[in-house]
């Protein structure tokens, strides 16, 4: 059971590294310099076009979700044995 706790608390860490980095670097310059490093001009439009960045930063919330519910599972699980 503890490997199992072990995975859980490191995907819910995944989890908000990858949901706060999802959801707020494509609203930075950071963004902009990497999409300018596509070789193709319709991937760069495409790449900063606010519904993109919208898509983008809508999978980083869909992240934080799920690591929330992850933690209030690991919160909330009763302890075994007691």
């Amino acid at each position: 059971m503890r490997l199992e706790s072990a995975f859980r608390v490191l995907f819910v860490v995944y989890c908000l590294e990858a949901g706060l980095f999802l959801a707020v670097v494509p609203w930075t310059g950071t963004w902009e310099r990497l999409a300018l490093q596509p070789p193709f001009d319709l991937l760069h439009s495409l790449l900063v076009a606010p519904w993109a960045r919208g898509l983008v930063s809508g999978l980083g919330l869909v992240h934080l979700i799920r690591a929330i519910h992850d933690v209030d599972l690991l919160v909330a699980r009763p302890t075994r044995g007691s």
